[in-house]
């Protein structure tokens, strides 16, 4: 039988505006014990920002955070799947681009993100990975 995307995703992604401060994308994901946000313009997808994008892009190479925007640092070339499609298409896809996660949209809106973590814990529960992405953040 077919895995949908839908079956494996994190629903109700965590959205702000390209203009909103990296602290505020970084406060998010720690209070909600995530490692990414989606940039929105509207209601639609503009990219994706992790905690690894606010470290390379942002802290690297800047002294100063304090005028860093969410658009600065996400990730110009946005991967995405929709919510009916097969599993083993978005993770090639992903594979394809080397990206471990992925928006997942209907109608050009944000409805999930899908990780490789999230496959992994469902391909294959007994992996490294799968153990990794399960387990609960202490952060």
């Amino acid at each position: 039988m077919t895995q949908h995307v839908r079956d494996l995703m994190t629903p109700n992604p965590v959205t702000l505006a390209p203009d909103t401060p990296v602290r505020q994308a970084a406060r998010a994901m720690r209070d909600q014990g995530i490692g990414d946000v989606l940039v929105v313009d509207g209601d639609q997808v503009r990219g994706i920002v992790t905690d690894r994008d606010i470290v390379v892009r942002g802290l690297a190479d800047r002294d100063d955070l304090s005028d860093c925007r969410v658009g600065d640092v996400c990730s110009d070339r946005l991967v995405t799947a929709t919510p009916d499609e097969d599993v083993d298409t978005a993770v090639t896809r992903m594979r394809e681009n080397a990206v471990r996660r992925i928006a997942v949209v209907e109608g050009g809106k944000p409805v999930g993100v899908l990780s490789l973590g999230d496959a992994a814990i469902d391909k294959d529960s007994l992996s490294g990975l799968a153990d990794i992405s399960a387990a609960r953040s202490n952060t």
